[in-house]
């Protein structure tokens, strides 16, 4: 049975907020009282989490779901920097179905899902109330893609298997893809070496670093030039590409079609 956060009503969320904070090796702060629902990721590191006397390990790749009322503190215990995400959801109880506070949480994988709403939360939310309707959906959403009991998500999907380095490397990737990106470098973000992170990709994306790159590249350059009318040149560009010629070149290898044909078929309504 799906866990009553599951089952969080829009009107039952009050506002939503999300940040950042990074923390150096041997780091402690709490005890605090939870207030809200608060979504906690790490991106990178280790910390301890003890809520109520009991202690959770959390480590980089993995997210835990604090919740009101509870006892907090915590300590980083990874050798190097310790960085995180969250998201703090303020709920109405009262206008709740059920309450499911008192459950201990559980630590569970990121999943792509979740990295994508929370980098979009943390990204429009200097231009949204708090409080506000986008907000709020927002905020439920949160809620609602958290795993129930049985490991799946709340809406039906499941968790994510992949590897929180794989993981890395794709958030990495979807931020830089406008610019060069070498397969050194992209290792280093994702915290491996450039070989285990080529045995990495091909074992959960079934391709290796590089391809995805430049498959990842030509899917937002073909959403370019399905729904702009930014030169080919341009969307070269801003996608990654070295040259207009290249562009051309991969876009037909990857699609079978030209920057020309997919940009027509698009703009006379047909399906690609």
């Amino acid at each position: 049975m799906a866990s009553s956060r599951s089952q969080v009503p829009f009107e039952a969320v009050k506002s939503a907020v999300a940040g950042s904070a990074t923390y150096a090796s041997g780091g402690r702060f709490g005890p605090r009282r939870q207030r809200d629902f608060e979504l906690l990721l790490l991106d990178a590191g280790e910390m301890r989490v003890t809520i109520d006397g009991a202690p959770q390990q959390v480590k980089a790749g993995q997210a835990i779901l604090l919740k009101p009322g509870h006892v907090e503190s915590f300590d980083i215990t990874g050798s190097d920097v310790t960085r995180h995400n969250w998201v703090a959801v303020q709920i109405d109880k009262q206008s709740l179905p059920g309450d499911d506070a008192g459950e201990p949480p559980g630590v569970w994988p990121v999943s792509p899902e979740m990295n994508k709403l929370v980098e979009l939360i943390l990204t429009v939310q200097n231009e949204l109330p708090s409080d506000g309707a986008i907000m709020r959906s927002l905020g439920a959403a949160v809620l609602r893609l958290q795993p129930g009991p049985d490991g799946s998500a709340s809406d039906g999907g499941d968790a994510s298997n992949a590897s929180p380095a794989v993981e890395r490397a794709l958030a990495w990737i979807r931020s830089h893809y406008g610019g060069e990106i070498k397969l050194g470098d992209l290792a280093w973000e994702a915290g491996v070496t450039p070989e285990h992170l080529v045995r990495l990709f091909n074992k959960y994306e079934q391709e290796t670093p590089i391809h995805y790159v430049w498959r990842y590249r030509t899917e937002r350059a073909v959403e370019l030039l399905e729904h702009t009318g930014l030169p080919a040149a341009e969307i070269a560009r801003q996608c990654g590409f070295k040259t207009p010629h290249h562009f051309s070149r991969t876009l037909k290898q990857l699609t079978g079609r030209t920057p020309s044909e997919i940009r027509r078929a698009s703009w006379n309504g047909e399906e690609l």
